[in-house]
């Protein structure tokens, strides 16, 4: 994509039958942090974002909240979604409403468009249908609950069997072509694990897609334009706001062809399926890329419930955090193709290690000694030492860097890029050590050199994270006496005038109160661990950071207990497919894999990370131990254990197959 091209963001529309949860948040932060880097790559952005404001499920939640459909929508849309994303400085260009005239009106229009050219048709159909989905649905996408019952996946209740008439869209008439565009575009549908997921979709018949509900049972919805008695069908109504909210800012509608469309992974099959066949029966070309993230799960590794009691309240959250502590946290914290933890522990965690100790205390340290040594102007640099021109070789890649990770939508080692930046200028001030060059005029000239770099290299992390925290990046701008400056994420360095006086200010990130902890009811206080005399080994096959490795001095075989035919058959083997696989932080050794178990998706931590670049295994097939006890590994919980095998010398394999089984194979 060239820089002079336009570039078109959107996320999900929200469904405004509800108050908004942490999922939401990220998704339009995620969406957020594109658009501002694509922003300060020099890019026209347009970022839409919106809410989703007809179907029956409103009409229900609004009957029971005793309003109308439009009073009930209004208060959500308009303080729920609209007033949290403006508080968490979300910088959309256009937030569009499904009731909106806008909307309604080019709804029709595709509508019957399509219509006239004789892919929607009128019939009886008889089927499962999802009320939370809001659709109809097939045996095989219902899971079976704890309780027996078989639901649609996030449905509190069972599909209810109906039989009504309504009008249908002949999908199935462009399936073939979609398979082949997804082929032929491999960047369509990223990660690529979800790209496969829709590919497996597509080799089974799709059929027609029911568009219309009866007015007499839904009556809030948009009318045919042909027949006034049925509204359109949620989805046919709410994926064409890509359209209408640009359309009506007098774009042509072609300008569906650059979108990016941000997605929780709940809703793949309507954006995958559903959306594109849309756009090629009313003419119009297919989205550019559609981005898929998984969801945010609880710090404990579950997913978040109220039963549960570890829901994240974003409100709550959004009244006790600074937005962009929460904004880093989340990105930094959270990743595409693999359900993260999160939680108030791994957000206080970040914003003390990070924004507070790496990169707020460099800031204040850096116009302390500014306005001790040199009277609040930043001095202009001397003679340059080779750490000063590695550090400026440093600046000049990092927005290349930065940027080539954005696109591929590693948003979180695009953060750790800048991060790395700050902490290496950190390091730079603990070696130079201007407290010792301030004593003597005959370094004079060396401790301006070091209070330059400080300065710029500062200037410089601000615009590389400019995008994750806005507000505090422009704070620190203004603290160093470049307020009002505005910059492009590209490469430069010097731009920091000398001269300039820093300004200071508050502490940018404050450290949170820490919080008294208190029992559980009815425990007591575990006893403190004993101190291990000499730290364990970190064993790639372990689920515990701390168990010791087993010998490899040499190949000789160990003696074990041996073992009877009962004992191992209990042990579940399992052919899995590597989906996504990215390092832990702040552990050397681990990586977190998201790997496919025939039909279902589970999370392994794996201490590999010394043998394998996480990129390496993607696709890669592996054995995993699937009936291992889940445990938890730097918050993380670990669902299994995959096989390896080391030599003498300490070099490791996976143990893998010489066939190209599918996962889910029991390994006998």
């Amino acid at each position: 994509m060239s820089q002079a091209d336009p570039f078109y963001i959107t996320t999900a529309i929200d469904y405004a039958n509800g108050a908004p949860h942490i999922g939401h948040v990220y998704e339009k932060i995620l969406a957020d942090a594109i658009a501002r880097y694509q922003r300060l790559a020099g890019r026209e952005v347009f970022f839409l974002t919106g809410t989703d404001e007809h179907g029956e499920k409103i009409a229900k939640a609004a009957a029971k909240a005793g309003q109308t459909p439009q009073v009930f929508v209004d208060d959500l849309s308009l303080r729920a979604f609209k007033g949290l994303w403006d508080r968490l400085d979300i910088g959309y260009d256009d937030f569009v409403r499904t009731t909106e005239g806008r909307h309604k009106r080019f709804v029709q229009d595709i509508l019957q468009r399509v219509y006239d050219a004789g892919d929607i048709y009128f019939d009886e159909y008889e089927g499962l249908y999802s009320v939370g989905a809001e659709r109809y649905v097939t045996e095989k996408e219902l899971v079976e609950g704890s309780d027996g019952v078989r639901r649609y996946p996030g449905d509190k209740d069972p599909p209810e069997l109906r039989r009504e008439a309504n009008y249908f869209f002949r999908m199935e008439k462009y399936q073939a072509w979609l398979l082949e565009h997804i082929r032929q575009n491999p960047d369509f549908i990223q990660p690529a694990g979800y790209r496969n997921e829709v590919l497996e979709m597509l080799k089974e018949p799709i059929g027609p897609l029911s568009i219309s509900r009866p007015k007499s049972r839904v009556p809030w919805g948009i009318e045919l334009p042909w027949d006034a008695d049925h509204v359109t069908y949620v989805w046919f109504d709410a994926l064409l706001n890509y359209v209408s909210a640009p359309v009506s800012k007098g774009e042509r509608p072609d300008v569906i062809g650059t979108a990016w469309h941000v997605i929780g992974k709940d809703i793949l099959k309507p954006h995958a399926v559903f959306w594109p066949t849309m756009l090629k029966a009313a003419g119009l070309p297919a989205y550019r890329r559609l981005v898929v993230h998984s969801h945010i799960l609880a710090e404990d590794g579950r997913k978040m419930g109220k039963s549960l009691g570890n829901a994240i309240d974003p409100e709550a959250l959004v009244n006790q955090y600074p937005a962009d502590a929460i904004r880093y946290t989340l990105l930094r914290e959270a990743t595409l193709s693999a359900d993260s933890p999160y939680g108030e522990g791994i957000l206080v965690s970040r914003l003390n290690s990070d924004l507070a100790n790496d990169l707020g205390n460099l800031l204040s340290r850096t116009i302390s000694m500014i306005q001790k040594y040199r009277g609040g102007a930043i001095p202009a640099a001397q003679e340059l030492t080779d750490r000063e021109r590695e550090i400026e070789a440093a600046a000049l890649a990092l927005p290349g860097q930065i940027l080539t990770l954005v696109d591929e939508l590693k948003i979180n080692m695009a953060i750790e890029a800048a991060m790395n930046f700050v902490r290496d200028l950190n390091r730079y001030i603990a070696e130079s050590a201007p407290w010792n060059l301030a004593k003597s005029e005959d370094t004079a000239r060396r401790l301006d050199t070091v209070l330059y770099t400080a300065a710029e290299g500062l200037r410089v992390a601000s615009v590389a994270l400019e995008a994750v925290i806005p507000a505090k990046a422009r704070d620190l701008r203004a603290q160093l006496g470049l307020g009002g400056q505005s910059y492009t994420l590209a490469a430069a360095w010097g731009l920091t005038p000398a001269g300039t006086r820093v300004q200071g200010g508050a502490i940018l990130f404050p450290k949170p109160e820490p919080k008294a902890q208190e029992p559980t009811a009815g425990t007591e206080a575990p006893a403190p661990a004993p101190k291990a005399t000499k730290p364990p080994k970190e064993t790639p096959m372990t689920q515990t950071e701390s168990a010791p490795a087993a010998p490899a001095a040499t190949p000789t075989v160990p003696e074990q207990p041996l073992i009877s035919i009962d004992d191992f058959a209990r042990i579940d083997l399992r052919v899995a497919e590597v989906l996504a696989a990215e390092a832990v932080p702040k552990a050397d050794k681990l990586l977190k894999l998201t790997v496919r178990l025939g039909e279902e998706e589970r999370t392994v931590v794996s201490g590999i990370r010394t043998w394998f670049e996480p990129e390496s295994l993607v696709g890669r097939k592996v054995i995993l131990v699937a009936n291992l006890k889940p445990a938890k590994l730097r918050g993380i919980e670990s669902q299994g254990m995959i096989l390896a095998a080391e030599d003498d010398q300490g070099n490791l394999d996976l143990v893998g197959l010489r066939l190209d089984l599918p996962s889910g194979t029991k390994v006998r």
